[in-house]
């Protein structure tokens, strides 16, 4: 039996790449939501430790639904690439902010009694137009390319 090697672009094994990382991350995650589950004596982990676990296996996943779409799409690697890059910032992001909450417990609601609430609104305009724009990117670059 002869195998084929499939030759995927620069962009497409780099954002592959992300969704490893992701993966990896969220199984780690997931031992830490185990640790403080067996732990705590009402069986739960904080809030934002169960998030950061869930919201890391979806990330994983979604990056790697951007692979598919960026290895299909008529436009160039670097626009390709770039549109990858933002949304995997914001992924990484919102990542984050849930790992520090879940960490120091300081909060069950991320957005309840903020200090700044101009910069969060200003932050989530951000997201949306980082990860929809992104996504739009390469998804009509997918339409170009494959209709």
């Amino acid at each position: 039996m002869t195998s084929m090697a499939i030759e995927f672009g620069i962009d497409t094994r780099i954002t592959l790449a992300a969704a490893g990382l992701l993966f990896i991350l969220a199984l780690v995650l997931g031992v830490w939501k185990y640790q403080q589950i067996s732990t705590s004596p009402d069986a739960t982990a904080h809030i934002y430790v169960d998030i950061a676990h869930r919201a890391t296996l979806l990330y994983s996943f979604a990056t790697l639904l951007l692979a598919v779409f960026t290895e299909l799409s008529a436009w160039p690697t670097a626009v390709n690439l770039a549109a990858d890059i933002v949304i995997l910032i914001f992924f990484l992001a919102a990542i984050a902010a849930y790992i520090v909450h879940g960490w120091r417990r300081d909060t069950t609601n991320q957005f309840h009694g903020q200090t700044s609430k101009a910069g969060t609104h200003i932050s989530m305009i951000a997201l949306i137009i980082g990860e929809i724009g992104g996504f739009l990117v390469l998804f009509t670059g997918f339409l170009v390319g494959q209709f």
